[in-house]
């Protein structure tokens, strides 16, 4: 992991959603500190910076809070308005650099499986991220890239088989499957005619239905 970034924070003196849509609309992002056996803290961070690093793949921040010192932390949950978009709320952990975290890292496939070769076959990412714990000072800033050309049709490729990067330890079941190459399956043929068969008349059917009805209320 490269320098620690540092980002500005202001404490919220005001809380509840009609003040946090304020800060959003003045482009400032509410967020809380939490962690270290401390109080929680409420701030606001510009949220241009913040998310431009955290589409960097950054996690680690120093928080310089107005009025206060700095508090290195790791960002743990982002909150999302309900179409998903745009982020609303930050949850930060307070960290030591040198204390073991747990956290997940994204996933980004490389390479064409062999497997693809078959009919029908295709390449399904089914988890886009894997958990991982390693010293805070060494969370990966980017996806942890994984080959997956020697896939054949049918092959699974689990959380175990992932070769991590020196100093990060799985941290999840090993069996659980991040890719995979299936085959679709055709389409079922349509069962043949039988030769003679008269096709069924629907009109036919219910009156016929209809008369014998009748036939029992006379």
């Amino acid at each position: 992991m490269g320098s620690t970034p540092t980002v500005q924070a202001r404490k919220r003196e005001r809380l509840g959603s009609r003040y946090a849509r304020r800060l959003r609309a003045g482009g400032e992002l509410p967020a809380v500190i939490y962690g270290h056996q401390q109080d929680p803290l409420a701030v606001s961070v510009n949220e241009k910076e913040l998310i431009t690093h955290l589409t960097h793949g950054q996690r680690v921040f120093n928080v310089a809070v107005e009025g206060g010192g700095a508090e290195t932390c790791l960002v743990n949950e982002l909150q999302f308005d309900y179409l998903g978009n745009n982020v609303i709320h930050v949850d930060m952990t307070r960290i030591d650099l040198t204390e073991e975290v747990s956290i997940h890292v994204s996933i980004k496939l490389t390479g064409k499986p062999v497997g693809l070769k078959t009919e029908g076959a295709i390449l399904r990412l089914v988890k886009d991220s894997i958990g991982i714990s390693c010293l805070a000072a060494d969370v990966p800033s980017e996806a942890i890239v994984v080959d997956v050309s020697a896939l054949d049709a049918g092959d699974f490729l689990t959380a175990g088989q992932i070769q991590l990067p020196a100093g990060l330890k799985l941290d999840e079941d090993a069996g659980e499957v991040i890719a995979m190459v299936s085959v679709v399956a055709e389409e079922a043929e349509a069962p043949a005619e039988v030769e003679g068969a008269e096709p069924e008349i629907i009109g036919e059917k219910k009156e016929a239905e209809g008369e014998g009805e009748e036939a029992e209320k006379e």
